[in-house]
């Protein structure tokens, strides 16, 4: 596979375009291609475009642009991760592995054992830092449509912000006192909306909460996960029942 770029500016076939900053650094610096090579394009449309590099300069690489092409690498199973915030590379990497596994949207949510807390500028940094490591992993794992990370906010913003969605999907809580697990459940016909809790797990008042919003405990065997492994390996079992696994 070629290397990927996300360019975000409606692609169109045999036009050249400028690369972003960070993927001239990262194509020029540290891929080192050269004038000629074959890269792979996408805006986040659902359509990718072979081009090649015609120009390298000190801070600008050009790509000439060939025929686009619809490709969707998209899994069929829809799923929101509702992810209760983790410090430092745990959240990265919970993220990052969510998107090459398939996820369609992340919502981090503070909840009372979250270790992280982010308000005004910081929150903000720290989402487009998430949306960029997405937008990264879409490029690595070929996919051609990047999830949204939703501003964090709290856990009860976030159940309230879904309203009747919720009872439309199957809501799922991971929850390690639960007494089932997901071979129990039918294949969702529906969205899929996976609740997961930070360092600590999430308190008897955040279970009430996501459980009177209906959603159900489910439990991964009888070992606990840690935060950052939790979530990922529900969405590996869920793909592997239900998804394109």
């Amino acid at each position: 596979m070629a290397p990927r770029f996300f360019l975000p500016i409606g692609l169109m076939p045999y036009t050249e375009v400028v690369l972003s900053e960070a993927s001239a650094h990262h194509a020029a610096r540290v891929l080192r291609l050269g004038v000629g090579d074959a890269v792979t394009l996408f805006d986040g449309t659902g359509v990718e475009f072979a081009g090649n590099i015609i120009f390298i300069g000190r801070q600008e690489v050009r790509v000439r642009l060939a025929a686009g092409r619809s490709v969707s690498r998209e899994s069929p199973l829809q799923v929101t991760l509702i992810q209760g915030i983790s410090s430092g590379d745990r959240m990265d990497y919970t993220l990052q592995k969510a998107v090459e596994l398939g996820v369609a949207r992340i919502v981090p949510v503070f909840c009372a054992r979250s270790v992280v807390r982010l308000v005004g500028e910081r929150a903000q940094k720290r989402q487009q830092h998430w949306q960029q490591l997405v937008v990264a992993a879409c490029e690595q794992c070929g996919r051609n449509r990047v999830p949204e990370v939703v501003p964090a906010q709290p856990l009860e913003s976030a159940i309230s912000s879904f309203g009747e969605k919720l009872g439309a999907g199957l809501c799922l809580l991971l929850d390690p006192l639960a007494e089932q697990g997901l071979r129990a459940l039918a294949s969702p016909s529906q969205a899929v909306f996976l609740l997961a809790g930070p360092e600590g797990g999430m308190t008897d008042d955040e279970r009430r909460l996501a459980q009177r919003a209906g959603f159900l405990g489910i439990r991964l065997g009888a070992r606990v996960l840690r935060t950052e492994t939790a979530a990922l390996a529900a969405m590996a079992a869920m793909q592997l029942a239900w998804g394109d696994f």
